[in-house]
């Protein structure tokens, strides 16, 4: 049994769970999100938890789920209620990001702009330019839209130029030592 699993998810105030045809749905003041059960895996909501329990005759891949599913439930929960942050860093003379509607804008060393649409549920604010901070309600969709936002200029090893997670640190290498034999 998993470990993980076995612990009930606490519903908080204000968050609505519902379980109905293989779906979970929860409803907050952050957002609606749901995710589809897998075979095996079962969902029950009692005295304000929700536990999740696994079907013994499907072992395999109701054991390697069970964990997992709990999870993202947990996950949901917390979204709905809190929500998720990302913060980035842009590190080099001239490049800068701006928010405009649900547009970002990085000017980030290239010969035009890089327009980045953000999907719905996710936004960001930029500050001081150089700071950008991405919130939403959904944990998986917010990792996402930061490692592509990063993904546009990964910094680099020598100076360390580039789009970066707030508490990431980048190991830096020596350059070229001039003249030395």
């Amino acid at each position: 049994m998993s470990r993980v699993g076995k612990v009930p998810v606490k519903i908080q105030q204000g968050v609505k769970v519902d379980v109905k045809d293989g779906f979970v749905k929860v409803e907050g003041p952050k957002g609606k999100l749901s995710y589809k059960l897998a075979r095996g895996v079962v969902v029950k909501i009692e005295n304000g938890s929700v536990i999740v329990t696994r079907d013994e005759s499907i072992t395999n891949q109701a054991a390697a789920l069970h964990g997992l599913t709990r999870t993202l439930i947990y996950n949901m929960v917390h979204g709905v209620h809190l929500g998720f942050t990302k913060e980035l860093d842009i590190v080099g003379v001239g490049y800068r990001a701006a928010v405009k509607g649900s547009t970002l804008t990085l000017t980030v060393g290239y010969s035009h702009p890089i327009d980045y649409e953000l999907p719905s549920g996710i936004s960001a604010k930029v500050e001081n330019n150089t700071h950008i901070v991405v919130t939403g309600a959904d944990k998986i969709l917010v990792g996402m839209v930061a490692a592509k936002i990063r993904s546009f200029r990964e910094p680099e090893p020598y100076q360390g130029k580039g789009i970066k997670y707030m508490d990431e640190h980048i190991i830096r290498k020596q350059g070229k030592a001039a003249g030395a034999k």
